[in-house]
């Protein structure tokens, strides 16, 4: 504890001084003397004075340290059954080549380029080779409907677009190009289009519009990365569930560098060499941080994994690829470990595999509820970390400081704020609430580096979503509380608390019970309006592969655990036993379309949603 506040303390006391030291640990073109320059709006430019290229840091600055022949990323690909490995050597190789593709393309620094790509080396190639030339990426989620992908060509208005014939859904094919030229068809701006051509599907090309990615390399030869002002973009990233217009996250090259830097041993507990394996997509923001730039910037070996945590083929597919690259953390959504402990309760699948050189299990993107926590420790015996953080972030914001001196885990709770965030929890008049009440999760302004830098062509949207709300702080939408010893606790969106008779009630909390019973698979609680109280709440319930519990006496034992754990203020009366719940991509609960569901409202089904026919299941529970 004592060593995390020494660091915390010297973080807010010297930001100056304690990120400048940071920065050092980087090969800088210029290294900056100056560590941020807070603007107006009370964010702050990161090392306004110096040049960097992320792109370099990941395998230039590698090589030169000695790492050229190590593996840099690992391709894996269940769904293909194909493996490959890069080492860093061949992935500049490759990575500098593309960038000359990109020129030859008209790409210049500061051009947008949209990354429509699955979860291929190409992704990471793609991203890194803009990068080193200074064009700004924007991956969108491969799979994303054309509407989604049209709304975003006009609001960041590309000069290319980089796509595959192809993804893989499970055994599904899904052919991207014929979505590409739908949403080119919409869009009022018209980049063209470099085209990977996989296998399993062979795509059209259209003459003057698509140019073929294998063909195009034929005649490029590897380019150096460019130095650019560390403020310079590096991608646009748009937040997930978005309708209208999108909301594009920026973020920079140097601010991001040095926070992805600093996060890889100290939340992560990771050195240079060492095999990370994130499990999400490049399309969400824990791709881009934790698959893409951290682990490469950090001298690390990347896992890019093309498969689901079951189904491809089994419960056992993150641990075999523990076992088969020598894993030392793995990071993925608490979604994720509650799909594998629905197949596997028992945990039978960990025992086939050796897990010997797995030191840490990793759990964001959503609430870690105890339940998923206490069964991934106590069928794998290892230390089980929650942490808190968003796409605006980049990086988390509240971790158990690992790299320096884990400390006590508190199930339910992501443990403390990371050196460079002040959080507060604030009332709705802006007050700071007292230990454990709940309120709005916010952060004191200047963020720190790595952090959004604006809302990409809308000043206004980043004032009205995010710093309006609380001036002098970023307004994180979550709500939770912080107790007397420091930990925070995130139950949710701050949209997720529910009414009761006056009674502000936390969806989170109810949850948490709800998931603790021994045949409870995963739970969603929502609101539904009710005449005499306001609001009353209403679970859907996910049953365990291997349960067997009569469904009326299931419903009976989790109210009375309601009843008992918050009391009958709580009211939850109603529990519906549903197969699967609706979620987006990467993981999350859609609780606003249940609403909708259970409220016999139009049903606005966000492009985001992973299995449209989930919304049919509730439909049919309810009736």
């Amino acid at each position: 504890m004592q060593a995390y506040k020494n660091v915390y303390s010297e973080a807010q006391q010297d930001p100056e001084g304690f990120w400048l030291e940071q920065a050092r640990r980087l090969n800088w073109f210029k290294t900056p003397k100056v560590a941020a320059q807070v603007k107006k709006n009370g964010l702050a430019d990161w090392f306004p004075d110096g040049e960097v290229n992320i792109s370099y840091l990941a395998l230039d600055a590698q090589i030169e340290a000695g790492r050229g022949e190590q593996v840099a990323l690992y391709y894996d690909s269940p769904v293909t059954q194909s493996k490959a490995n890069y080492t860093f050597n061949q992935l500049r190789e490759q990575v500098a080549c593309f960038a000359h593709v990109l020129k030859q393309q008209g790409v210049e620094k500061g051009d947008r380029v949209i990354i429509y790509l699955p979860m291929i080396p190409q992704a990471a190639i793609a991203m890194l080779a803009c990068a080193r030339i200074g064009a700004i990426h924007s991956v969108v989620f491969g799979g994303f409907a054309a509407h989604e992908l049209a709304v975003r060509i006009d609001d960041a208005a590309p000069k290319l677009i980089i796509t595959a014939s192809c993804g893989i859904e499970g055994t599904k094919v899904l052919p991207y190009k014929p979505i590409v030229d739908k949403a080119l068809a919409e869009a009022s701006y018209k980049p063209r289009t470099i085209v990977y051509q996989r296998e399993q599907c062979q795509a059209d090309m259209q003459e003057g519009q698509d140019t073929d990615w294998e063909q195009a390399l034929t005649t490029a030869s590897p380019v150096e990365a460019v130095p650019l002002p560390a403020t310079h973009p590096l991608y646009i990233l748009y937040t997930s569930g978005t309708t209208g217009k999108p909301k594009g996250v920026v973020r920079d090259h140097g601010g991001y560098a040095v926070a992805l830097n600093f996060s890889m041993n100290y939340v992560y507990g990771l050195k240079p060499g060492e095999v990370f394996f994130t499990a999400s997509d490049v399309g969400w923001v824990v791709g881009h941080s934790y698959i893409v730039y951290g682990p490469l910037l950090f001298g690390c070996s990347s896992v890019l994994y093309e498969g689901k945590p079951v189904n491809t083929p089994d419960a056992g597919a993150f641990w075999r690829i523990v076992q088969d690259y020598n894993v030392s953390a793995i990071f993925s959504a608490p979604t994720a470990f509650r799909a594998i402990k629905k197949e596997d309760p028992e945990g039978e699948f960990i025992q086939r595999y050796n897990l010997s050189s797995l030191k840490r299990i990793y759990m964001a993107g959503e609430r870690l509820d105890p339940a998923t926590y206490e069964w991934t420790t106590e069928l794998t015996d290892l230390p089980v970390y929650d942490h808190w953080w968003q796409t605006e972030s980049g990086w988390p914001m509240c971790a158990n400081p690992v790299g320096i001196g884990a400390v006590k885990v508190r199930p339910g709770s992501s443990t403390f704020p990371v050196p460079g965030y002040e959080i507060s929890v604030l009332d709705p008049l802006g007050k700071s609430s007292g230990s454990k009440e709940e309120g709005a999760i916010c952060v004191r302004l200047p963020l720190p580096p790595g952090c959004l830098t604006t809302v990409w062509g809308d000043e206004q949207r980043l004032h009205s979503s995010y710093l309006n709300a609380f001036p002098g702080y970023y307004c994180s939408g979550d709500g939770g509380y912080i107790d007397e010893q420091g930990y925070v606790f995130i139950m949710g969106r701050t949209d997720d608390v529910i009414n009761v008779a006056g009674h502000r009630l936390s969806t989170g909390e109810m949850e948490e019970i709800l998931a603790a019973h021994k045949d409870v698979a995963e739970c969603a609680v929502v609101a539904q309006p009710d005449e005499l109280k306001g609001e009353l709440p209403v679970g859907f319930v996910i049953l365990k592969n291997s349960s067997t519990i009569d469904h009326e006496q299931l419903q009976q034992e989790l109210i009375q655990s309601i009843r008992e754990e918050i009391g009958a203020i709580a009211c939850l009366k109603t529990l519906h036993i549903v197969p699967r719940l609706p979620k987006t991509r990467s993981g999350k609960i859609l609780r606003r379309l249940i609403r909708q569901v259970l409220q016999r409202e139009d049903v606005a089904v966000p492009s985001t949603i992973d299995d449209p026919t989930s919304i049919d299941a509730i439909k049919e529970t309810l009736r």
